[in-house]
């Protein structure tokens, strides 16, 4: 099992970035992908989580309106659209994988994890 986030940068307050997830050795058609983030100094955060099954979705509060999740199942990916970037999202982002239809962001529930990709929000 391989989890491979990407699309991490730099970029101004107000802009927007893609991520991805992309993932191998899993069957993406009946899992729940979680997206998290940790920032310096702080404790890791979930951020959003789609189940592959039927596209169900999840925003935490403090990304809900600015973020989507979306799935393509064919090419086994994830991702995570991010508008409207604050310098408070800035952190490490790590996509995470869990066998459905446990829908959650209980970060201990979930077995295979990627190894993040850094985003920075700043002028």
């Amino acid at each position: 099992v391989q989890i491979v986030e990407s699309g991490g940068g730099l970029v101004q307050p107000g802009g927007s970035l893609r991520l991805s997830c992309a993932a191998s050795g899993l069957p993406l058609n009946d899992y729940a992908i979680g997206w998290f983030r940790q920032a310096p100094g702080e404790e890791r955060e979930g951020v959003s989580y789609i189940y592959t099954s039927d596209g169900s979705t999840y925003y935490a509060d403090s990304v809900k309106g600015r973020f989507t999740i979306s799935r393509d199942n064919v090419k086994n990916t994830v991702y995570l659209q991010m508008n409207s970037l604050k310098p408070e999202d800035t952190a490490i982002y790590y996509c995470a994988a869990l066998s459905g239809p446990i829908l959650t962001l209980k970060e201990e529930l979930y077995p295979y994890w990627g190894q993040g990709t850094q985003v920075t929000i700043s002028s």
